[in-house]
C-alpha cells in the first residue's frame, strides 16, 4: 500500500485511503513519560499537561511514514495560534549552538524578528518539500491570495540510519495533514512525526515535549518546549551518568564505538511578552538543558533552537494603517525566571523522547533499541534517586 496524494484544499481535505502511515494529533496510545518512572528533573512547575500545548493557543500535529523495512520517517508540525499566521505574524528568534543543519527560514527571522508560517520538523532531505508545502498552505487562505514572497520554517534532523532518507518519501500532502490534524491537546511522544527515525545517545530517539509555569508573583508566564532528539553523548539523567553506567556512549568501547553526530531542533513556545532580542537570549538558554542530559554538539550535530512569543498583543499584522506599533514587553530583569524555565524544560523534553521511544528495526536491517528503563532505574536507585 502507498500513501495516495489526492486533490485537497488544506481546509477541506479529503479523507486519505490505503494508507501505511499513521496521522497523530490526540489519538494515540500513552506512552511512558520520565515522571511516570518517578523521575522529575529541576524544581519549577511544570504545566498541566507537562507539553508545549500548554501555551495558550499552541497546537502540534504529526503524520508518521512506516512502511515496509526501509521506511521510517515523518512530519512535525507547531502552530504558533489558531489564525492566518502570515497576516497574525509572531515575535521570532532563532540560536545555532552548532549549525551543521538545513534550517530554513534562518535570515529573514534573524532580520525581522517573526515568522509568518508554522513550523515544520521534518529529515534532512524532506526540507524542500516540507518548505514547498508551507507556501501551499499560505496561498490556500483566500486573504492571502495577494502575497508573492514567503518565509518557511522548517528544521530537520538526518533519520537516515533507519530510514531510506534517499527515497525522499515525503509528500507535500502528509505536510498539510499534519498542520491539519495540529491539536492543543495531549503531544505524542517517542516514535512519531519527525522523530520516528532519530537516534539519541546511542538510542531510540525522537519526539519529546515538557513544560514549566512560572509562580503568579512571577508573571504565571509558561515556556513550552517540543524536540527532535538526533544527537549523541553521554546521557545524564536526573545528573546520573547513566550512560557511562550502561556502556553506551560517545567515545566508549575503543573510542569509535557511538557516532555523537546528529542533530536536535529545539522549538520554544511561551505566551511571555518578548521581541527578537529576549527570545534569542532565551533560544540561547534551551542549549544549556540538552547539555545537562549530555550532549555535547559535535561536529556534524545541527543544534538549532526556534523560540517564539504567543503573547496575542505582540502579534504582527501583515498590514496596518499606523508605521507605529505600541508594544510592552518584559524588561531584561524579568527574563531570569524564563532562562530557567525553558532550561528544564528542554531537558526534560529530550529525556522524554527517549522514555517514550521504542526499539526500532530499519533499514537494511540497522536496530536502535529503546532505553531500557528497568536497568535505568537501578542505576537512579544506585545514585541514590528515587
Amino acid at each position: 500500500m502507498r500513501y495516495l496524494c489526492l486533490p485537497f484544499n488544506i481546509h477541506r481535505m479529503p479523507l486519505l485511503l490505503g494508507l501505511t502511515i499513521m496521522s497523530l494529533s490526540m489519538n494515540f496510545s500513552q506512552a511512558q513519560r520520565l515522571r511516570d518512572y518517578g523521575i522529575a528533573p529541576g524544581v519549577m512547575q511544570p504545566g498541566p499537561l507537562n507539553a508545549i500545548t500548554d501555551v495558550p493557543g499552541v497546537r502540534v500535529g504529526h503524520v508518521t511514514l512506516i512502511e515496509g523495512q526501509h521506511i521510517r520517517t515523518g512530519v512535525t508540525a507547531i502552530l504558533p495560534h489558531e489564525g492566518n499566521v502570515f497576516q497574525q505574524k509572531v515575535p521570532a528568534a532563532m540560536y545555532a549552538g552548532n549549525g551543521f543543519g538545513k534550517l530554513t527560514g534562518y535570515t529573514q527571522v534573524e532580520e525581522l524578528g517573526n515568522i509568518e508560517t508554522p513550523i515544520i520538523l521534518t529529515n534532512t532531505l524532506s526540507v524542500p518539500t516540507a518548505a514547498d508545502a508551507l507556501i501551499d498552505y499560505t496561498f490556500s487562505f483566500e486573504e492571502n491570495s495577494d502575497v508573492r514572497s514567503v518565509n518557511p520554517i522548517v528544521g530537520e534532523t538526518n533519520d537516515g540510519y533507519l530510514n531510506d532518507i534517499r527515497g525522499r518519501h515525503l509528500r507535500k500532502a502528509q505536510v498539510l495533514e499534519a498542520i491539519r490534524n495540529a491539536s492543543s491537546g495531549p503531544v505524542a511522544e517517542g516514535c512519531v512525526g519527525a522523530g520516528t527515525g532519530t537516534v539519541c545517545f546511542g538510542f531510540k530517539g525522537g519526539i519529546g515535549t515538557a513544560s514549566r509555569v512560572l509562580p503568579k508573583a512571577l508573571g504565571g508566564y509558561t515556556v513550552g518546549v517540543l524536540v527532535q532528539s538526533n544527537f549523541g553523548g553521554v546521557l545524564e539523567i536526573d545528573g546520573v551518568p547513566v550512560g557511562q553506567e550502561l556502556g553506551q556512549y560517545y567515545l566508549s568501547r575503543q573510542l569509535q564505538q557511538q557516532d555523537a553526530d546528529g542533530s536536535c531542533m529545539i522549538v520554544v513556545m511561551t505566551d511571555a511578552p518578548l521581541l527578537g532580542r529576549n527570545l534569542r537570549r532565551l533560544a540561547k538558554r534551551a542549549l544549556l538543558g540538552l547539555a545537562k542530559t549530555g550532549g555535547i554538539a559535535s561536529n556534524g550535530s545541527g543544534d538549532y533552537v526556534i523560540a517564539v512569543s504567543t503573547a496575542p498583543q505582540l502579534r504582527i499584522p501583515y498590514r496596518s494603517a499606523s508605521s507605529l506599533q505600541k508594544v510592552e514587553v518584559l524588561r531584561n530583569e524579568a527574563m531570569s525566571p524564563l532562562f530557567m524555565a525553558v532550561n528544564e524544560a528542554t531537558e526534560e523534553a529530550i529525556l522524554n523522547s527517549l522514555v517514550a521511544a521504542h526499539s526500532m528495526e530499519g533499514r537494511e536491517g540497522h536496530r536502535i533499541d529503546a532505553l531500557p528503563m528497568d536497568q535505568v532505574k537501578k542505576i537512579l536507585k544506585k545514585y541514590g534517586r528515587k
